[in-house]
């Protein structure tokens, strides 16, 4: 690997600025695959360029998903504290395995998602939303933080949801996971919560399955033991939650920002799909995602990796490689070939329901709130960095005019 000193690091104050222009200088200085530091003494290469991360995602012989091929983590050098470790450690779900063991739980997982009813998504997602605004927008109200009141709000009610958990278990429950991936002293503590939480939630529906998509993998000839059902629930849940709301919460503040892309959503020159697919493009919700680790020495894009490194998908730097974008800089619309889910077999599998949530919440909003504007200047606001997502800390607006459903206080669960 490159020496320690060239390595840019994807922590501190490197991250808080201007991410396009970070991409931008790590391609001119190295190419498309950078030397990076994920944290101090954990190095790293970062794929930015978008044919190599092409070739990254779909050649499991070279590059598996499996961390235990990473070499730090192979020698017992990542502490057990680490920030990273809780995007990189292993377990029994498909974000963490290659081939037949992949292919077994993906088709389940896939196959569960496949079975949601669309129409009833949209119906759930829309009177969820409903509610959420009538919340922040009666008695006289007129300005709102639409990051925590509505673009995290919504997802989380969907998501658990959809996996037949309650309305009251499932802020608890996700409060479990979230602490337990952020790596902090609570984390232990939660890990268990979590488990003894999807443990007791697995057996229930077991006892009584339902329309939902624990039940389904349950059912599902994967045969899916309980420690595979439980890891990927989790996925499901700090995917389907966090990464849908900060696709949110972004598609909203260009909404907010951008008053000709406004002005030709209004009048129907673009869609909100249109908005959405721009997000992708520029601000994906996961900016580097963990990651593929080397299986053998070999030379990618110009450097030398060895066996055991770890190679990060720099979503939103391939996403910006200039040889994918319109050579006169205009936005690109109407194109899906962004990397935001990522590529090959391990394309995320619920890019549909999640396009669906995003759509229906970001098209409510609009309607219910017409007047909707930011209550700050742009420059006023902040954003929370990690060497995995940049994202909106809080979005506060104003509004003085809400058209409100009449149902909009029922609970749609």
């Amino acid at each position: 690997m490159t020496s320690t000193a060239a390595r840019i690091p994807l922590y501190g104050p490197t991250i808080d600025g201007d991410a396009a222009a970070l991409y931008e200088r790590m391609r001119a200085e190295h190419g498309p695959v950078v030397p990076v530091s994920l944290a101090p003494g954990l190095d790293a290469w970062l794929v930015v360029g978008h044919r190599e991360l092409l070739h990254l995602t779909r050649d499991e012989q070279y590059f598996s998903h499996d961390p235990r091929r990473w070499t730090p983590l192979r020698e017992g050098r990542v502490p057990r504290d680490s920030p990273v470790l809780p995007m990189v450690g292993w377990r029994p779900a498909l974000l963490y395995s290659d081939g037949q063991q992949h292919r077994r739980m993906r088709g389940a997982v896939a196959d569960a998602l496949a079975r949601v009813n669309g129409h009833e998504l949209i119906r759930s997602v829309r009177a969820t939303a409903e509610r959420l605004i009538a919340e922040f927008a009666t008695g006289g109200a007129t300005e709102a933080e639409l990051v925590g009141q509505y673009a995290r709000a919504l997802p989380l009610h969907v998501v658990t949801g959809l996996l037949g958990i309650g309305a009251e278990a499932g802020p608890p429950l996700v409060e479990a996971i979230t602490t337990t991936v952020a790596a902090t002293a609570e984390s232990p503590a939660a890990s268990r919560r979590m488990s003894a939480m999807l443990s007791e939630l697995i057996e229930e529906k077991r006892r009584a399955p339902g329309e939902d998509l624990v039940s389904w993998l349950l059912g599902h000839d994967a045969g899916l033991s309980d420690e595979e059902l439980l890891h990927n629930i989790v996925v499901t849940i700090v995917a389907g939650n966090r990464t849908t709301g900060n696709w949110i919460a972004t598609t909203l503040l260009i909404l907010l920002t951008d008053p000709a892309f406004r002005s030709s959503l209004s009048r129907g020159h673009l869609t909100v799909d249109d908005a959405l697919d721009l997000v992708l493009w520029r601000f994906p919700p996961t900016q580097n995602f963990p990651a593929r680790y080397a299986t053998r020495d070999l030379s990618f894009g110009g450097q030398d990796v060895r066996a055991g490194d770890m190679l990060v998908l720099g979503l939103a730097g391939a996403n910006a490689d200039p040889e994918v974008l319109p050579a006169d800089g205009r936005p690109v619309v109407g194109n899906r070939s962004h990397l935001a889910f990522g590529a090959g077999p391990h394309t995320c599998p619920a890019q549909d329901p999640a396009r669906l949530i995003a759509r229906t919440a970001v098209d409510t909003l609009r309607h219910r709130l017409p007047d909707l504007e930011l209550a700050v200047p742009e420059s006023a606001l902040t954003w929370a960095a990690s060497p995995w997502t940049k994202e909106l800390a809080a979005l506060p607006v104003r509004f003085s005019r809400p058209a409100l459903a009449a149902t909009a206080l029922g609970d749609p669960r």
